[in-house]
């Protein structure tokens, strides 16, 4: 009975760490942007600028998000600071809840887990709040659960290397934070 419920914990924590991050990928996903009033949105130069600022603060806000994920994990902490900075609901919530399960369990995140590249794959700069699309080939295979009491590998936790997606949403504050993702690991890249 217990390996059950650790395999369904684990499972879930595994998927939160490799990019805990909860949006549908696979093919690359088209841009879901609504026309505008002309008069409302930038022109030209003015508009590729906005675009590059959105995408390099998106990318900074993943990566963020990674190494605070990875802060937590090593250690099973849902209250680590740094997931507020750069994480938010749903994800948050998601995350905190498979750290918080973790814990009870006696289990902490251990190995490496690589970002081989993250990419924007749609931004809609127009959408309340904007968004923009990330994609990421994640490397879990080093990454596991291990048990603090032994350090003993927690069953079904090896991770592996696959495709992962992420959306950054920009707050009222002006802060970029990643609001959903997934780690699809039926898709190795």
């Amino acid at each position: 009975m217990r390996a059950r419920q650790l395999s369904r914990w684990t499972a879930g924590l595994v998927a939160v760490a490799t990019v805990g991050t909860s949006t549908a990928c696979g093919n690359a996903q088209e841009a879901a942007t609504t026309a505008a009033p002309e008069r409302n949105r930038p022109a030209g130069a003015e508009r590729a600028a906005e675009e590059a600022a959105a995408e390099k603060a998106a990318l900074a806000a993943y990566s963020g998000y990674l190494a605070a994920s990875r802060t937590a994990s090593r250690r099973s902490d849902p209250q680590e600071p740094a997931l507020t900075r750069f994480l938010a609901d749903p994800l948050l919530t998601r995350v905190r809840f498979s750290l918080r399960q973790a814990r009870q369990n006696g289990a902490v995140s251990a190995g490496t887990l690589r970002s081989e590249g993250p990419t924007v794959i749609s931004m809609d700069l127009d959408a309340t709040p904007p968004t923009v699309e990330i994609q990421d080939c994640v490397d879990a295979s080093n990454y596991r659960l291990v048990y603090l009491a032994d350090d003993k590998v927690v069953p079904g936790t090896r991770g592996s290397r696959h495709l992962a997606t992420a959306t950054a949403a920009r707050y009222p504050d002006g802060r970029w934070r990643i609001s959903a993702g997934a780690a699809h690991q039926d898709q190795p890249c």
